[in-house]
């Protein structure tokens, strides 16, 4: 490696402070950015570190990594945002020298996936707690010295690189080598979820954390419960005392750390995160989605489910859509579920406890008699359940049409109020451009003080308008057919039936919450907020979609839909071709690019479904869309996907690129309190002679939401059949017996929990 250069990639508010500071001890310093103001702010005027109302500029080299010409890179400090860290390592890794390394000065776990590039031996392991921001494309707000720990990776003993590197970083602040880089970042991890958390609102961090400890402690369980799964040793930074925070601690000691933590807060020069920068000034997406997928993941494979910071990073995937909704009542909410999950006791929140505080049921509860008793009684209404179906099919509900919506909710209605009874109490909450989302809460008849059982279901359906008129409603023996019918309108038909068994015949029935949305169809967008307000009421939830060939789903697919518009330069393409930029040639590279992202063995599809491009033949295509639908099994492949979509780079740099759009619903991945939900079920089938089966779709539904805000689903509990979305759609009224009494033994079950 020669000389003591090094050469920045990131230079926002940590590469900046860092690039200032190491130019400004006669290091030669180059700084890497995609940012092309941000470069040419640099070359023209210098870095600059703005300290209260002092101004410090030093001149140093800036590009962008297209126009890099440079020599081989020998110390790389990695300071872009995490979910562009695989991007940046694809451009440095063929530049990196031999004797190279590059370390991570970023925010989450990024080693594994450097290392995947350039080897473990050529990376080195870092934590970093800068308070800095990049206000104006040149200058960095310096945030004060905070904690940086430099170490080799896999807690190697410490090196005679990182000892030299941590020498040349003394002209930043208190640098230090450790072997122990791994214990810092976890307890960064637990630091950077509560930051996280006060995103959720416009107010100082040390204020929010102050009035909402109870989500902050429940914040720190959770990663302290992951931590531990894989061996981590926490070590405390700054201000940040990670054994106080530890749950089954003295909750003085906690209180009086916490005490300290924000009154170190209040002294920072910004009391405002990155996270909330990102959000309500540069309005662009924020990295935190990416730093905690590995928890999740790891976390999912430890059994454990983490619903307080699942909801933190919900909340903030929705506020990237619109930060106006920043409000203290997220916090609340949090509380409340903070509250309800056990979040920061003794226990940390097991896993396999539903956000009541109650456990799920342990086993069924009706006996064999009782189980094949309801199934006869089921058996006896069938032609009952045929004529409710096929009254509710005749109600049309094409998601397109808000008036047939109306209609058909007011149908639903008044049989719910003829089949169940009047309800405790009901809402309907109006949506302008979608149906409206129908909420009625039954009481129970079981000695249960459990929170109740969330049951969901859509009455929307894909057929248009008038579909009836050509294809009404069928019966030939056992097969029913008509729009709708499979996807899902047989499914709450059942459900309903499952309750009217359980109390003609005088068996438990539990508190339910019923909810009904009329845009599952398009996406759940007017009604994913409700849903997930009730999921968080709920111990958990049944969601009557159809089975999967008459097995329920454990495990579903997020879902990302996506636009990428190319813009370029029109032109006339006889007279003058050469002077144009296609639209179109670009996004034909472009659509290459996309589709390579897929990875069919770990569940991912990528699939360019519309194109549009031009105006006419003779003329050089000023603009091009494509409309993207995007399907991934993990959270770690959707944070991947994310880093990819953000790293895309025009081949023609005449071309402009724009993606948009974004995550409709989250990954539904099976958790243990979800195994736990299957194994019930399977019992609740075995007196009926069912052997009930499980699977994984690459379709979404509601549950995606509902397992996202930490509430145990099981899906697919609806009709048996087939042909969603197609003229071939049916269900047959035997599955619809079996099903109804499968859900009846298993609504039981949590009637005495």
């Amino acid at each position: 490696m020669t000389g003591d250069a090094y050469t920045v990639v990131g230079a926002g508010a940590i590469g900046g402070t860092l690039a200032h500071r190491l130019a400004a001890a006669g290091h030669p310093v180059t700084v890497i950015d995609t940012d092309a103001a941000h470069v040419t702010a640099i070359r023209a005027d210098g870095l600059t570190i703005l300290r209260g109302q002092e101004r410090e500029s030093v001149r140093l080299d800036a590009t962008t990594p297209d126009a890099y010409q440079g020599p081989p890179l020998g110390r790389v400090l990695l300071s872009v945002k995490a979910q562009a860290t695989g991007a940046a390592m694809e451009w440095i890794a063929p530049r990196l020298a031999p004797d190279g390394y590059v370390v991570s000065v970023q925010n989450g776990f990024n080693e594994a996936l450097i290392a995947e590039h350039v080897g473990t031996g050529r990376t080195l392991a870092a934590f970093v707690n800068i308070f800095a921001d990049l206000v104006e494309p040149g200058v960095v707000r310096d945030g004060g010295p905070g904690a940086f720990v430099i170490g080799e990776c896999d807690g190697a003993p410490v090196s005679d690189r990182v000892r030299a590197l941590v020498a040349d970083l003394q002209a930043w602040g208190p640098a230090r080598a450790d072997d122990n880089v791994d214990g810092y970042l976890w307890a960064k991890a637990a630091f950077g979820a509560m930051l996280s958390a006060t995103a959720l609102a416009d107010a100082p961090m040390a204020d929010l954390m102050d009035r909402h400890r109870a989500t902050m402690y429940a914040l720190t369980a959770e990663v302290y419960a992951v931590a531990d799964a894989v061996g981590a040793r926490l070590e405390s930074f700054d201000a940040f005392e990670a054994a106080a925070f530890r749950p089954g601690n003295d909750p003085a000691l906690r209180d009086a750390a916490c005490d300290r933590l924000t009154a170190w807060l209040r002294t920072q020069p910004k009391d405002r995160s990155g996270i909330w920068r990102d959000l309500a000034v540069r309005r662009r997406p924020v990295e935190v989605t990416t730093h905690y997928a590995p928890v999740f993941e790891l976390a999912r494979r430890a059994g454990r489910d983490l619903p307080v910071l699942r909801a933190v990073v919900d909340g903030l995937r929705e506020l990237e859509k619109d930060p106006s909704a920043m409000s203290e009542s997220r916090l609340d909410a949090l509380d409340r579920l903070a509250a309800a999950t056990g979040g920061g006791t003794a226990g940390g929140g097991m896993a396999d406890e539903a956000p009541s505080g109650h456990g799920l049921p342990a086993s069924p509860v009706l006996t064999e008699a009782q189980a094949v008793a309801v199934r006869r009684w089921l058996d006896q209404h069938q032609d009952a359940m045929d004529a409710d179906l096929a009254a509710y099919t005749s109600q049309e509900s094409s998601s397109d049409d808000t008036l047939s919506l109306t209609a058909c909710l007011t149908w639903v209605r008044g049989w719910l109020d003829t089949t169940l009874g009047a309800p405790a109490a009901e809402e309907v909450i109006p949506r302008d451009e979608a149906g409206d989302i129908l909420i009625r809460r039954y009481p129970g008849t079981g000695p249960s003080s459990g929170a109740p059982l969330l049951l969901v279901g859509h009455y929307d359906t894909v057929w248009s308008t008038g579909t009836l008129s050509e294809w009404p409603y069928h019966r030939e023996g056992d097969r029913i057919s008509g729009p709708g019918v499979f996807d899902m309108k047989a499914g709450l038909v059942q459900a309903v039936w499952a309750l009217r068994a359980l109390t003609a015949l005088g068996l438990p029935r539990p508190e339910c919450t019923l909810l009904l949305n009329g845009d599952e169809e398009t996406g759940s967008q007017a009604s994913s907020d409700v849903i997930v307000v009730e999921a968080r009421r709920s111990r958990a939830a049944l969601v009557f979609e159809a089975s999967a060939d008459g097995a329920v789903k454990t495990t579903r697919k997020g879902v990302g839909l996506f636009s990428l518009t190319v813009t370029g330069e029109e032109a006339h393409a006889g007279l003058d071709p050469t002077r144009g930029a296609s639209a179109i040639n670009e996004m034909a590279r472009q659509v290459l690019k996309l589709e390579a992202l897929a990875d069919p063995q770990a569940g991912t599809t990528v699939n360019v479904g519309v194109l549009r491009g031009g105006t006419r033949s003779n003329v050089t295509a000023g603009e091009a869309t494509a409309h993207l639908d995007i399907r991934v099994a993990t959270d770690a492949e959707r944070a991947r996907l994310d880093g990819a979509l953000a790293a895309l780079a025009p081949v023609d740099p005449r071309t402009g690129l724009k993606v948009a759009g974004g995550w409709n619903r989250p990954v539904f991945e099976r958790t243990e309190s979800v195994g736990h939900l299957f194994a019930i079920a399977r019992q609740c089938a075995a007196p009926l002679g069912l052997d009930l089966r499980e699977t994984a779709v690459g379709g979404a539904s509601d549950g995606n939401f509902i397992l996202a805000a930490g509430t145990p689903v099981l899906d697919g509990l609806g009709a048996v059949g087939g042909g969603a979305h197609a003229r071939s759609e049916h269900v047959t009224l035997s599955g619809m017996v079996e099903r109804s009494a499968l859900a009846a033994g298993i609504l039981a079950a949590f009637a005495t929990t």
